[in-house]
């Protein structure tokens, strides 16, 4: 058995491999994390802008100007405009070369084809200029990035048409136990109905994975072992339930007859002291126990970390910072602890201490407060070092 800080120092410093493909730009990559940096082929915008409708105009020494023309968004007119000299112009419309200044429509009194100025008009004003958001060949985005929608729209925007991204891993789910009933069955005596498969599903949701395969296997030694030889095509196996020394759980043994590599198993907290992680090639592997919250604890602390790595993501887990406790913690286990907690303004209040089967608790948390195995009270104002539940 290895403490929380071993584990956690194994998980960081596992190398993953990743993979990256060519994808259009488009809502179907919300989401993903670049494998390469983007640069700018061209300059946003690429043309002098107009950022108000109004009139485009070459500045002269009276307020009186004669309008000449019209500009549209989208249009690819040109004018020469002498001094004293204006064109009506629209929002986003190309601003032509010899204006020097756009007044808004409100400042300006028309007649016919004379506009009369409130007052003179300032060197470049409401004009955005060639490349004052962006110049050919600045770095857009660097490798890493995750692209949301403005992302991907500011993309689209400079005419981006593809760009390469992380591919997503692969997931396997394996629930193990003959007691339980899978989601749509009836209710049984004797039997629970599982929720783990759906609590792994949702947690991996929430890390951009929308689509994992999932197995149900009886508590048998060939039946587990058939499973997890199935599971195993995929890139991460989460495994729920079957890793304590009971009777009926063959999961390590399983997979030490699938050639898979343990690096720890049983690490010292609560909950989720039977944690199993292992690797197989490029195959990652977590037991997790079966217990609902010791499940969701281990996928939080643990898995997170090596899914951001499959993912590409520069981010190493769940964001972690430290909060100040409203009350005294005892820790009589010898065990680190994972609280559940909620937290406001960097304070933590404890809301359930060591129930590692219930739901109920982790439902209304938004952070994992942790006490150190070595600690045995953590006095009311303690900072401690908390991971924050993703909503």
């Amino acid at each position: 058995m290895i403490e929380v800080e071993k584990a956690l120092e194994l998980i960081h410093q596992t190398a993953v491999k990743n993979t990256s493909v060519f994808a259009a730009v488009s809502s179907r990559i919300c989401g993903s994390v670049l494998a390469d940096d983007v640069i700018a082929m061209i300059s946003l915008p690429h043309f002098a802008q107009s950022s108000m409708d109004g009139y485009a105009l070459k500045s002269h020494d009276s307020l009186t100007y004669k309008v000449v023309g019209e500009m549209a968004a989208g249009s690819s007119k040109t004018f020469h405009l002498n001094p004293g000299e204006a064109v009506r112009i629209f929002t986003g419309a190309m601003v032509p070369s010899s204006a020097d200044s756009v007044v808004i429509q409100e400042k300006a009194n028309r007649l016919d084809q004379t506009i009369l100025l409130e007052e003179a008009p300032k060197q470049g004003q409401n004009i955005r200029p060639i490349g004052s958001i962006m110049n050919a060949g600045d770095l857009v985005f660097s490798k890493g990035h995750i692209l949301n929608p403005s992302s991907i729209g500011l993309l689209q925007s400079m005419g981006i048409r593809s760009v390469l991204i992380h591919n997503k891993p692969s997931v396997a789910i394996v629930v193990t136990g003959n007691e339980l009933l899978k989601p749509g069955e009836s209710f049984q005596e004797g039997k629970v109905f599982e929720s783990n498969s759906v609590v792994l599903e949702s947690a991996l949701n929430q890390q951009g994975i929308k689509n994992c395969s999932i197995y149900y296997t009886q508590d048998t030694l060939e039946d587990t072992q058939n499973s997890l030889e199935e599971a195993l095509k995929s890139d991460l196996v989460l495994i729920s339930g079957g890793i304590s020394v009971g009777d009926y759980d063959f999961v390590r043994e399983s997979l030490e007859n699938l050639g898979v590599q343990e690096e720890f198993y049983k690490v010292n907290q609560k909950p989720g002291k039977p944690l199993f992680f292992g690797k197989k090639d490029s195959k990652m592997v977590f037991a997790l126990p079966g217990n609902p919250a010791s499940t969701l604890n281990c996928f939080y602390v643990y898995v997170v970390p090596i899914l951001h790595k499959l993912l590409g993501k520069k981010s190493d887990g769940l964001s972690c910072i430290h909060t100040t406790i409203d009350s005294s913690i005892s820790n009589k286990f010898g065990r680190a602890l994972f609280l559940k907690a909620l937290v406001h303004e960097s304070q933590a209040h404890i809301i359930d201490e060591h129930n590692s089967a219930t739901l109920l608790s982790f439902s209304k948390a938004n952070a994992l407060v942790f006490v150190p195995s070595y600690t045995t009270l953590m006095e009311k104002g303690t900072r401690a070092k908390t991971w924050l539940i993703p909503n």
